[in-house]
């Protein structure tokens, strides 16, 4: 049986994909910071999974939690590195520059650090990564500012990795949604459910399951294919124009 650890489990895309893999048959080890929803998932998918909680940006409890997986999730053959978060939507003028470090932290630092620990063990199995990115990496927007800028770290990380490690077996991937409904934006905007469900009434948006199918789909494709990229928008969602100031 194949071990998976996917980061921020707790809701959303991260929730999603460990139902989905364990579904398929892995074993998941779920990690977040809210304890009493990795439990609680724990237990919905039962033996197949561990739940290990604490903050991403906390590197020291990241490999401490690591350090004590029970010895049948050790071997980890997928690292699915989903948790990130973006802050604010005021222009970079505005900001508060502590949300910027915020995302810095969590989207950027976090992820290489635990891909760093976890590298050891993903060559020697020959594993996999799968990088949670997003079309704000690719297409800039009002507002987007550092949140889009960590996600084009995580866009050109994925394809410097998968250059280090060729001939190593390990596959690397990046997947960059667009709009997908989940906590997202309530986490974005402060708890503002008006804020959330303006955005995605009436869009038809993609669902965390429609991502976590995708990861899965990556995940199970036989072991000389990889998907370098892989870039997902609703049919409602396109690219937004340019912006022109007159006088």
């Amino acid at each position: 049986m194949k071990t998976a650890i996917v980061t921020g489990a707790t809701s959303g895309i991260g929730e999603a994909t460990a139902r989905a893999l364990a579904g398929a048959g892995w074993q998941v080890v779920v990690t977040g910071r809210r304890a009493d929803r990795l439990e609680a998932l724990a237990s919905d998918i039962g033996q197949a999974a561990h739940a290990a909680a604490f903050d991403i940006r906390d590197e020291a409890a990241m490999r401490a939690a690591i350090a004590k997986l029970p010895e049948a999730f050790k071997g980890i053959d997928l690292l699915v590195n989903n948790a990130g978060l973006a802050l604010g939507t005021a222009p970079a003028q505005q900001v508060d520059l502590n949300q910027w470090r915020t995302m810095i932290d969590t989207n950027v630092s976090a992820l290489v650090a635990i891909t760093h620990e976890l590298l050891p063990t993903l060559i020697e199995r020959k594993g996999a990564i799968v990088n949670m990115a997003s079309v704000a990496g690719t297409y800039p927007y009002s507002g987007g500012n550092v949140y889009g800028g960590t996600k084009a770290f995580v866009q050109q990380f994925s394809l410097g990795l998968r250059s280090d490690l060729h001939g190593t077996g390990v596959r690397v991937s990046v997947i960059d949604p667009g709009m997908v409904e989940t906590e997202f934006t309530l986490i974005r905007t402060g708890g503002d459910q008006a804020a959330s469900d303006t955005l995605y009434g009436g869009a038809t948006p993609m669902t965390a399951d429609d991502i976590a199918q995708t990861i899965l789909w990556i995940a199970t494709l036989p072991p000389h294919l990889n998907i370098n990229r892989l870039e997902l928008m609703p049919v409602s969602q396109s690219f937004a124009g340019f912006q022109v100031a007159r006088a």
